[in-house]
């Protein structure tokens, strides 16, 4: 596998609304972009020739929709290969999918959760494993948010464990589906968070979600970072080490500035920790 180049700092996910004006010109405060690639490949040849000026100031990562890596049907090599044209195309840094699965006989325009078994993660593991070696490079998996977990055998803490290892893949790290899961199933996130692997973690996501009621949350990616959530991010930190950190915002979005100011927040947490870490170790 091809070696992964380095990233850092605070990311946006690329959303059209926002293509002119990042065409003109990348704020400082981005320093890197995400987008699916899927909502790219067969894209008119205007908006391609808008991210490739974009892509002249700023890294680009890709975060998959579609490839169903827990689906019961055989993987869309179709799929794949686009995905790799792409990446290729475009000198993606990562490639990311969630550890969930949207499809069986058609798409189910939702991300389903995968059974917390053993035998589930054996087999979703396989299936990154055989996506990895066709684009001959490594893939992250994000911890995914679910509202129900049919077949449970595993907390969800052993499940992404087991499927780490078993596939030797990264971590897509979700701190908001951390917070969402933690409260709509009753566990505690900073003990989950503490349980991660420091070693597996690519990046990180951060996002905004909806209060249904107050043992419900739904990860609804509308709306501002809440303050558990940027609190959660803060400790993230301390216990992993400063990873790179791309908001999310795929709803109600607001102008490029209001973004912007939700990535200095990162910035700032990011060099809070940072220089923490820096005194803790200059006294040591």
């Amino acid at each position: 596998m091809k070696p992964v180049p380095p990233l850092s700092g605070a990311g946006l996910g690329l959303r059209r609304e926002h293509l002119q004006s990042l065409a003109r010109e990348v704020p400082s405060s981005v320093q890197f972009l995400e987008v699916a690639p899927e909502n790219w490949i067969k894209a008119p040849q205007q908006r391609r020739q808008l991210l490739e000026q974009i892509l002249d100031q700023t890294p680009l990562v890709c975060h998959g929709l579609s490839l169903s890596l827990g689906g019961p049907t055989p993987l869309d090599m179709n799929l794949l290969h686009d995905i790799r044209a792409f990446l290729q195309a475009h000198q993606v840094v990562r490639y990311t999918e969630h550890l969930s699965y949207c499809s069986d006989q058609g798409h189910l325009y939702d991300l389903m959760p995968i059974p917390f078994t053993k035998a589930a993660a054996h087999y979703v593991a396989d299936r990154i494993k055989q996506t990895q070696d066709f684009l001959g490079e490594p893939v992250a998996v994000e911890n995914v948010s679910y509202y129900c977990a049919p077949g449970q055998q595993m907390p969800e803490i052993e499940f992404i464990h087991r499927v780490l290892e078993l596939a030797d893949c990264e971590l897509l790290l979700d701190i908001n589906n951390i917070f969402v899961n933690s409260v709509n199933h009753g566990y505690d996130a900073d003990t989950f968070l503490r349980q991660l692997p420091t070693e597996r973690i690519s990046y990180g996501h951060i996002a905004g979600h909806y209060v249904e009621q107050p043992d419900l949350i739904i990860d609804s990616h509308g709306a501002p970072v809440r303050d558990d959530v940027w609190q959660l991010l803060g400790k993230a930190y301390q216990y992993h080490g400063v990873f790179p950190t791309l908001l999310e915002r795929d709803f109600n979005i607001p102008p490029l500035d209001k973004l912007v100011e939700e990535l200095d927040s990162i910035h700032r947490i990011q060099h809070s920790v940072m220089h923490q870490q820096k005194e803790y170790y200059a006294c040591g």
